[in-house]
């Protein structure tokens, strides 16, 4: 048994004369420092950033601005208020939470797809001949 505990020496029984006991105690508070560092960087740290970046997020959007929601809610923004935004869901103008966005495309970032997703299609002829073929097949 001594063999099995020999390469875990927290684990095993404390020596009968008391001279060792001082020592493996400053070895065990120094292991528990090292978990919570560990912890606290790979644990703790990360979280509080994503929550800092999430909070930027919800703080920046301004009206004209395109998000979706944590629901896949897609709409505008047609006003912010201090806790809440309306958005502009086709004919609809919904109120959701500041909390319930969980992405943001600017104004000018979302136009700028729009023209890039027309152009697109305008110049892919695939897309044309399947049409074209799909609309003569139905005659």
């Amino acid at each position: 048994m001594n063999y099995l505990l020999a390469g875990l020496p927290l684990l095993k029984a404390a020596p009968a004369n008391g001279e060792a006991a001082g020592g493996s105690m400053w070895v065990t508070l120094v292991m528990f420092g090292l978990m919570f560092v560990v912890l606290y960087f790979f644990m703790i740290r990360p979280q509080k950033k994503k929550e800092k970046e999430a909070k930027d997020l919800r703080d920046s959007v301004k009206k004209g601005d395109r998000v979706v929601t944590i629901g896949g809610v897609h709409g505008i923004v047609v006003k912010v208020y201090e806790q809440t935004i309306l958005l502009q869901i086709h004919d609809a103008k919904i109120e959701f939470s500041k909390g319930a966005i969980s992405t943001v495309t600017p104004k000018d970032k979302a136009q700028d797809k729009k023209v890039e997703v027309a152009a697109d299609s305008s110049e892919d002829p695939e897309l044309n001949s399947d049409a074209n073929s799909a609309d003569s097949s139905e005659k």
